[in-house]
């Protein structure tokens, strides 16, 4: 089944309102998560505040926030997304990046900025200790039923004890294990530098390819990476990200944006056409196996998302390519994907 998902960036809006109805759209056409943007290279609201925000106002579908893992410490950062995934009932992601420039750093003062690789190899060391820090409680460990000023058994506390190339953390954390388990980590790996992370931590990679033999080659390389980290290679989704403008209507994709594959610009792949085409084209693609699904970014948000959910994704509805309605409650399980078991649980046992 194909898995499709859509960012709800705003550039330059600060309102709660737009978000909110930006997501419940996307809920609406039973998308499995939307995105939002974050850098401390631009103006713009929190996306990790935005999107608590938007949980209470949703229902079903999952909130991916980007956060960075540079310049912040990852036991806030793990503790921020736990939380959210707290209160939107098991629906949160996290979409880690990395901020590479020196004036990113002058907002901090701790430390210039550092080479592109070494940033992602301190990603990934995050990505570990968030893992462990949410492992760091057992399930039912927290307070819920627990007669009052009753102490947690320290038995069911445990220490992430990881010693990075770049930070300690010992934990625990001071946020009981997420729903989830672990929330879903997502990476961009359309370059080189992150595919490691990815293959190695990410439950969804992301990809930008402007045609279907580089999704492939992509979709290849991450899959080998996993199992040579020891992991299932299945239980990786790899999303083609096209940013699309669904213009005025159900005219046909424009010149090389349609059958001939969307067309590369400066900011990403570009699909510019009529919702019929796009999803002829994502049909196309998913067939060839070539991704698992597609991460779409409108480009003009309300106009693009509202003609994907009532055209294209209708359309695959129709051809029993896409969910009509949501199998059950938590990102993970939109995904398809199994809950985590806990690491230090299963070593204690």
């Amino acid at each position: 089944m194909l898995h499709l998902s859509a960012g709800i960036d705003r550039p330059s809006a600060y309102d709660a309102d737009g978000y909110v109805e930006l997501a419940r759209l996307a809920e609406q056409g039973g998308l499995d998560f939307v995105t939002l943007d974050d850098s401390f290279a631009r103006p713009g609201p929190d996306a990790l505040a935005v999107l608590s925000r938007v949980a209470p106002a949703t229902g079903r579908i999952g909130l991916v926030p980007t956060v960075t893992t540079t310049h912040t410490e990852p036991f806030h950062v793990q503790a921020a997304v736990a939380t959210l995934d707290w209160i939107s009932g098991g629906r949160a992601g996290w979409r880690l990046d990395v901020s590479v420039t020196e004036g990113e750093a002058r907002l901090f003062g701790r430390r210039h900025a550092a080479p592109v690789d070494a940033l992602w190899r301190e990603a990934g060391e995050v990505a570990d200790a968030a893992g462990r820090s949410w492992d760091s409680w057992e399930d039912g460990a927290g307070t819920r039923g627990r007669p009052a000023g009753r102490p947690i058994g320290r038995d069911r506390l445990h220490h992430a004890d990881l010693a990075g190339g770049t930070f300690p953390v010992r934990g625990p954390s001071i946020v009981p294990r997420p729903p989830q388990g672990h929330p879903v980590r997502v990476v961009d790996a359309t370059e080189g530098h992150p595919r490691a992370v990815a293959a190695r931590y990410a439950d969804v990679a992301l990809v930008r390819a402007a045609s279907t033999a580089h999704a492939a080659a992509v979709r290849t390389e991450l899959r080998s990476l996993a199992e040579r980290f020891g992991r299932d290679p299945g239980e990786l989704r790899v999303l083609v990200s096209l940013l699309v403008d669904l213009g005025g209507g159900e005219h046909a994709a424009e010149p090389g944006h349609g059958g001939g594959g969307p067309r590369p610009t400066a900011q990403g792949p570009l699909y510019r056409g009529g919702p019929v085409d796009l999803a002829d084209l994502m049909a196309s693609w998913h067939g060839e196996g070539v991704a698992d699904g597609f991460h779409l970014t409108p480009v003009e948000p309300r106009r693009d998302l509202e003609r994907l959910v009532n055209g294209t994704v209708a359309l695959l509805q129709h051809r029993g390519m896409f969910r009509t309605f949501y199998p059950g409650s938590t990102l993970r399980e939109h995904l398809g994907l199994a809950r985590p078991a806990n690491r230090y649980a299963r070593d204690a046992s």
